[in-house]
């Protein structure tokens, strides 16, 4: 089968829930299937990243396009779209120079389906689609602005995001009509996009995790009691659950336990965030390697309370078999067992109380992780390329049918 897969954004280093989601689900159908790689990003050419990924994957094509690079640059060129119906997360990376390298790729190299990776490269797809299609839908774009404007602090962010939720609420429903099919991450996110289409027009594909990568003894990290977080720190999410995690929560753990020490570990910690250090609290920020830090955590903490989709670290932390305690939020769209191998509190007080009674129960611990252990085994991406796999050569083998209606043949194809 040939695919076509466009995707916003540079996916190096892969670093961040959905870069890591794609790339491996990339990598393996590109072991099965020829696979062009349409991969277009802001600002400047970047040369090495061209190369790179050349190297990873043969006959991408990619080239700079969108939005300007900076806070700056993005920032003047969000006011030439403001007057724009679409939301600046789709309007920032939509640019003509990507219209015509679509088609051009799809008339040279007649693919069999095209994968549109995440909403924010919907734009630059034809209406008339020229191919089967499906929208890969990492997240509900609609929710999580929605929970970015309610929680924001900031009084100028708090309009800006209200006004990107609402552009959202119009656009979003209205592309994942458009698309003959949907790949969402979660039943979570599927029940929610039901509203916008025909739920037999969208399937569900799990996250997945590396095992073998993250694999290590449920015993192992028991000495110290380290509390840990790990995630991109230039997310709007991390940086309000981190926050809130130690204003309401952390002053009530270490006054139980008074050498529990806190480490942040995720790129680019924010200066909101870097002034949360402390004697206790340590922001690491990037690593090469996020072992060392997932052996060492006797407990992996989620406190967050927006954002949406699946957390990528969560299955991560699992494999490492790590005792966690997470949000419902964090750990929405998720397939895991509360009080089995994870434990849910979204209450500040509830989770301070399970993150205490983890640091100071050893076997507790070690239980946990085990399960958790066992759950992240279920979910390799080998096999979730597999799923992502059958879902495209439905699409296409029906869309290609002689009886075929055409823009709507792949509806319902599991």
């Amino acid at each position: 089968m040939k695919i076509l897969w466009v995707k916003a954004g540079k996916i190096l280093p892969v670093d961040t829930g959905g870069r890591i989601r794609s790339y491996n689900i990339m990598r393996h159908l590109a072991a099965r299937n020829e696979l062009i790689f349409l991969s277009y990003y802001p600002g400047e050419r970047d040369e090495a990243y061209e190369r790179e990924l050349q190297e990873r994957f043969s006959g991408a094509v990619s080239f700079p396009a969108g939005a300007p690079a900076g806070r700056i640059g993005q920032g003047l060129h969000y006011l030439t779209r403001l007057p724009s119906s679409a939301p600046y997360a789709v309007a920032k990376f939509t640019a003509p120079s990507v219209k015509r390298a679509l088609l051009d790729i799809v008339e040279r190299e007649g693919p069999d389906v095209a994968v549109c990776d995440f909403l924010a490269a919907s734009l630059n797809f034809p209406d008339p689609l020229p191919v089967p299609s499906v929208l890969f839908q990492h997240n509900v774009e609609s929710a999580l602005w929605n929970r970015q404007a309610k929680h924001e602090r900031n009084p100028v962010k708090k309009i800006v995001f209200s006004i990107e939720a609402a552009k959202m609420r119009r656009y979003e429903p209205a592309t994942v009509e458009r698309f003959p099919h949907v790949i969402a991450v979660s039943e979570n996110d599927r029940a929610l996009m039901s509203a916008m289409t025909e739920p037999s027009r969208i399937t569900v594909v799990p996250t997945g995790v590396d095992t073998a990568a993250y694999r290590t003894d449920a015993s192992v990290g028991q000495e110290k009691p380290t509390v840990m977080f790990l995630g991109s720190m230039d997310w709007p999410a991390n940086i309000d659950g981190v926050e809130l995690f130690c204003e309401q929560i952390w002053p009530t753990v270490v006054a139980a336990i008074p050498d529990a020490r806190f480490q942040v570990v995720g790129r680019n910690p924010s200066a909101r965030t870097q002034r949360l250090a402390s004697d206790s609290v340590e922001i690491v920020g990037g690593v090469k390697s996020v072992m060392p830090y997932l052996q060492n955590a006797a407990v992996f903490v989620v406190p967050l309370r927006i954002g949406g989709g699946t957390r990528l670290k969560i299955y991560e932390a699992m494999a490492a078999q790590r005792a966690i305690v997470s949000t419902s939020i964090g750990a929405e769209g998720l397939d895991y067992r509360d009080g089995l191998d994870i434990v849910i509190a979204d209450e500040a007080e509830a989770f301070a109380s399970e993150v205490i009674r983890l640091l100071r129960d050893p076997a507790a611990r070690v239980k946990l992780g085990a399960g958790a252990g066992e759950t992240a085994a279920r979910f390799d991406w080998e096999a979730v390329s597999r799923e992502f796999e059958l879902v495209l050569r439905q699409v296409s083998d029906i869309a290609n049918t002689p009886a075929s209606p055409g823009h709507r043949a792949a509806a319902g194809v599991r």
